[in-house]
């Protein structure tokens, strides 16, 4: 069964590849630049310019069964991305794919970026591809850049927490749903073995860091104009807030089981993975 992997050189695209071939399977990785591919050799490298370009992805994914598809990065223009791309794995023959959503999609949920994971999924069912959602909650890593180097943790969150994983349980994840075609047609929330509080992760943050950190609540408005300074476009602005305000209204708190009933093992959490990456610290002075 041959794999192709789109985002190979991302987070848990760059994983997912090393995963593949440590079990003796080598995708086919289609990137925008070889050149940020950590170990090259001996990989199948197929080239795109990006999602859009449906000619180059279609001969990129072409021969192959299986593709992952990484969410695109977030633009105005995202959900037509995703879906040239699902097209272009229906004109190069693919049956499979593995989608990386987010938790909770859904057309009006309040992450505003969710709602295009939402959409993305509908296309990959109107498509006629056998498919796997994944649908991944915020990650670990984000958690650590919600802190300013001042020690505070500002948004519209409230008291509500978030199951954040790691960019690595959802490699695991994807790995062994690629290489195993029985979860074909499920919809599988993936999370972190918690849901926590910005007030909690703050209190992580101190611990580790050796500084006061703490959360500070904001109001949308104030959130929006916090963030001003950023000079981002309207929808960037928009997903920045949204995601607080997902939190706030519970919406990805709920922990799965899918990394260890797919993995066998036990997903990280925040402490463990902050712990182990100080670097992603670094920036809080307090």
């Amino acid at each position: 069964m041959s794999i192709a992997v789109t985002g190979a050189t991302g987070a848990v695209g760059s994983t997912v590849v090393a995963n593949l071939r440590s079990r003796g399977v080598t995708p086919a990785v289609v990137v925008r630049d070889p050149r940020r591919l950590a170990s090259p050799d001996g990989l199948d490298v197929r080239l795109a310019s990006g999602y859009a370009d449906r000619d180059a992805m279609t001969t990129a994914l072409a021969g192959c069964h299986t593709m992952l598809l990484v969410s695109g990065r977030e633009s105005a223009d995202r959900v037509s991305e995703h879906l040239s791309a699902v097209a272009a794995a229906v004109r190069a023959g693919v049956e499979r794919v593995v989608y990386l959503s987010f938790q909770g999609a859904s057309p009006n949920c309040t992450f505003t970026f969710g709602r295009d994971h939402w959409h993305t999924e509908q296309a990959i069912r109107r498509s006629g591809l056998a498919f796997t959602f994944l649908r991944d909650s915020f990650y670990l890593a984000a958690l650590g850049a919600l802190c300013g180097g001042d020690g505070i943790i500002r948004g519209p969150a409230g008291d509500g927490a978030v199951a954040a994983v790691s960019h690595e349980d959802v490699a695991a994840v994807a790995s062994s749903v690629l290489l195993d075609d029985s979860w074909t047609g499920e919809t599988l929330d993936v999370t972190g073995p918690e849901a926590v509080t910005l007030d909690q992760v703050a209190d992580v943050i101190s611990d580790l860091r050796g500084v006061r950190a703490r959360y500070v609540r904001e109001t949308i408005e104030e959130a929006c104009a916090s963030r001003a300074h950023y000079g981002a476009p309207a929808f960037e602005v928009a997903g920045w807030v949204s995601s607080y305000q997902a939190i706030a209204n519970g919406e990805v708190s709920q922990v799965s089981d899918t990394v260890r009933q797919v993995t066998g093992q036990a997903p990280v959490d925040v402490r463990s993975y902050l712990a182990a990456r100080p670097n992603l610290l670094e920036h809080i002075k307090g």
